[in-house]
């Protein structure tokens, strides 16, 4: 468990790490985002010209699989993330997405993430790969809730989505996020999202 300081959250005590799954590094994601770009470009037959696009938009919700640390000490967490994306142009969008994440470690503990921010993507018939790059907050609450403090944090990632009907979307993403200021040690939670989308053509 994570043991804080009893009158501040910027000093706590190691605590043993417990066996969990352990995420991909970053560069087998971007290995297989590489592969998802490579994909042969096909026609959309239900896409819509240039011209009459206004944009295209996507409410989702998902499962979330991190792994996170404090004290230098590996942990796992597990929640749910809902996300908005709209792209008002070709190849242009923006995303808001929450996180909100548990440890699996100590139910105590949790990250909660609001960010929003620019993202941009290709489109390979029913694959649509993406990149983005978001700025918000982090809350993190302490072991037996003897803190809960909130810090600025940014986030890089991406993923794809898949068109698996008209108007719906599978998603497989991934975030690096960084926590500035954390206590200790800045904290860099690995972010593994698998989610489902509708998807409004405008």
């Amino acid at each position: 468990m994570i043991w804080p300081h009893p009158r501040t959250a910027s000093s706590l005590r190691p605590h043993q790490a417990r066996a969990g799954f352990h995420l991909p590094p970053p560069a087998a994601f971007i290995l297989l985002l590489s592969i998802c770009l490579g994909l042969p470009l096909t026609a959309d037959a239900q896409s819509r010209p240039t011209a009459t696009r206004a944009g295209d938009l996507q409410l989702g919700g998902g499962l979330v699989f991190a792994r996170s640390n404090y004290n230098f000490n590996p942990m796992t967490l597990i929640g749910g993330t809902g996300y908005v994306c709209f792209d008002p142009k070709t190849h242009y969008g923006g995303e808001f997405n929450f996180h909100n994440l548990t440890s699996s470690q100590d139910s105590t503990v949790y990250e909660r993430t609001y960010e929003v921010g620019p993202r941009v993507y290709l489109v390979h018939g029913a694959t649509v790969p993406y990149a983005k790059f978001l700025y918000g907050r982090g809350v993190y609450n302490f072991s037996n809730n003897i803190a809960n403090v909130a810090y600025n944090i940014y986030t890089v990632g991406g993923g794809a989505d898949f068109r698996v009907l008209p108007s719906m979307n599978i998603r497989a993403d991934y975030e690096y996020q960084t926590w500035p200021g954390f206590p200790l040690k800045t904290l860099h939670p690995s972010v593994i999202t698998i989610g489902v989308a509708f998807h409004f053509h405008q």
